[in-house]
């Protein structure tokens, strides 16, 4: 008889590196459980499509024009920001930096997604249009490159054509809903994207990151025009490193240790 090994678990290295956050073993993934969680992020987040719909029909703007927010830029924050600025009465050039800002993120998600996904150059521009936070988050999730592509594509495909859909039904439906303000849907995005960014804010350093973000938003805001302290914001990051201070680095072995180690 021939001995039988017993199934390895995958460790996700493909070529290329692993699509994950890796640095343990894990085992392979379903293709059918990569489309449920997929699919789970895409419909909740996508829904939320109706509070941009009615909040950007509240600030004033046109059927058109918030339905070719959606369509083109696609990118909740940054759509939230924008239009919650003009209906502040911000500058509209102080408004379209602050959204702006906020969707340069995205370039960077696009750096890490483009060495996991390694898709074909003839569809890369396509892709680039749903490089997220949502499809961030579940194709980061997966353990292997297929999970990873089948993730991005179905959290992306599902949140494009829910996101789209749902502002048309909130740009229709705005008028029989009253008062915007009073329903409080603005905050419908921003609740979302802390939802998903809260089980990333591992470390000390991130949350303390994190919470003077806020503070400097919240601090600024009563003083400062709409859509400056969300920029303003940014520089909790480098605060922190400074207050931190950098990771001290390991003492090198002297001369005297390294030749007696040779010896031995």
């Amino acid at each position: 008889m021939t001995e039988q090994t017993a199934p390895r678990e995958s460790t996700g290295a493909t070529v290329g590196g692993p699509p994950g956050p890796a640095a343990e073993a894990r085992i392979e993934k379903p293709d059918s459980a990569v489309v449920r969680d997929a699919l789970g992020v895409g419909i909740a987040v996508g829904l939320s499509g109706f509070a941009f719909g009615v909040t950007s029909a509240g600030a004033g703007l046109s059927l058109l024009q918030t339905c070719a927010l959606s369509l083109l830029v696609f990118t909740g924050a940054s759509q939230f920001a924008l239009v919650g600025a003009l209906a502040a009465g911000g500058n509209p050039y102080t408004a379209a930096a602050g959204a702006f800002f906020l969707g340069v993120r995205n370039a960077f998600y696009g750096l890490r997604l483009s060495q996991l996904l390694a898709l074909p150059r003839s569809i890369r521009p396509l892709a680039a249009h749903w490089v997220i936070d949502e499809t961030t988050a579940v194709t980061l999730s997966q353990p292997t490159r297929r999970a990873a592509r089948i993730g991005f594509t179905v959290t992306g495909l599902t949140l494009y054509v829910l996101w789209n859909l749902t502002t048309l039904a909130g740009a229709l439906g705005a008028g029989a809903l009253g008062d915007t303000d009073a329903w409080g849907l603005d905050a419908a995005s921003p609740a979302v994207f802390l939802a998903l960014l809260s089980p990333m804010l591992r470390s000390t350093g991130e949350r303390l990151t994190a919470g003077l973000a806020v503070l400097l938003a919240l601090g600024l805001l009563p003083v400062l025009p709409a859509g400056v302290p969300v920029l303003l914001s940014a520089l909790a990051a480098p605060l922190v490193l400074c207050l931190m201070g950098r990771p001290k680095r390991p003492t090198p072995p002297t001369d005297g240790a390294q030749s007696d180690g040779g010896r031995r």
